[in-house]
């Protein structure tokens, strides 16, 4: 289950992509050895997000 932050940082960079950016989003997923949440967007699927439990965005 993600961490309220990781929900915080996922809506910003969903709404960045989606309404700003206009790239799709492909994948979100939780790894549940790290609790990372992963994103996989982008026309290419070449756009990478791994959002860790303090709501970081890498």
């Amino acid at each position: 289950m993600p961490t309220t932050a990781q929900l915080e940082s996922l809506y910003r960079v969903s709404y960045q992509l989606t309404f700003i950016m206009l790239q799709p989003i492909h994948l979100v997923c939780v790894d549940r050895r790290t609790r990372n949440v992963y994103v996989l967007a982008g026309s290419g699927e070449d756009l990478e997000f791994e959002i860790v439990p303090n709501g970081e965005v890498f």
